[in-house]
């Protein structure tokens, strides 16, 4: 099976969307203002997931609130493309324990549990 090169997504404020795109990913999407938040949300990730070679979504946690329906049929599907990662906002997380909601997010991922 030949190897495939799968993009990186970033959907968050301004200031997540700068601090990953210094980390060197090219795909970037700001939401700004506070109307229209939640139909900019759904239709930025929408129009990535008819993207073929995007693999993995790092997504504002604060948004994934608006497409709460999407990101569920995104985790049922059989498919393994694309992962969804919800980020932390600079305000805290939801996730009482963050470390065991990324160690479930691996394992559903990838089949397995693995230790870092």
């Amino acid at each position: 099976m030949p190897i495939q090169h799968l993009d990186i997504a970033v959907i968050g404020d301004e200031e997540l969307v700068n601090a990953l795109r210094l980390a060197g990913i090219s795909k970037h999407y700001t939401i700004k203002g506070n109307h229209d938040v939640r139909e900019n949300v759904r239709k930025t990730l929408t129009e990535l997931l008819a993207e073929p070679n995007v693999g993995i979504v790092i997504i504002l946690e604060d948004y994934a609130q608006y497409v709460e329906d999407l990101l569920t049929q995104i985790r049922k599907r059989k498919g393994t493309t694309p992962v969804i990662v919800e980020a932390p906002s600079k305000f805290g997380t939801k996730y009482p324990n963050v470390r065991e909601y990324y160690r479930a997010l691996i394992r559903e991922s990838i089949g397995f549990e693995i230790e870092i």
